[in-house]
């Protein structure tokens, strides 16, 4: 058993949460708890699947148990369901914590002008161009 692995008390009580087979004939090849360990161990390390190693089974077979699982909601109902048994032995502490913490967003997603997207208006003819004319005519008058 490697470090990061289930212990025999943590795999006692999630395999009674584990969805049943419904499928009779040939037993699987890979053991849920192998599967499960390598789910384990590509979540905690963050490796892609194809370098999951090779003593938690084939990698396509744990990536297609995962996402199955996902789809269907079985990891929700197995958190849900560990988290109901962990209140209820009164291991969690449901504290509330506000955090004030000012975030501010780039220039760009608070509306902000973008390059080539503002029209420009036509530059109106400035008033000291007239005055300068007028008083230009009223000289020559």
């Amino acid at each position: 058993m490697a470090r990061g692995d289930l212990t025999d008390a943590q795999w006692a009580v999630l395999e009674l949460l584990l969805p049943k087979g419904k499928k009779p004939g040939r037993p699987p090849t890979w053991a849920r708890r192998q599967l499960i360990n390598g789910i384990r161990f590509r979540v905690r390390t963050g490796v892609p699947w194809r370098d999951l190693p090779a003593e938690h089974g084939p990698w396509g077979r744990a990536c297609d148990l995962f996402r199955r699982w996902q789809r269907d909601g079985t990891w929700h109902r197995i958190f849900t369901a560990l988290q109901a048994q962990a209140d209820a032995k009164e291991l969690i502490t449901w504290d509330i914590n506000v955090d004030s913490t000012v975030c501010r967003a780039h220039q760009h997603a608070a509306g902000a002008r973008k390059k080539g997207n503002c029209r420009r208006s036509r530059p109106a003819a400035s008033p000291s161009s007239l005055t300068a004319t007028a008083s230009g005519a009223r000289a020559a008058a």
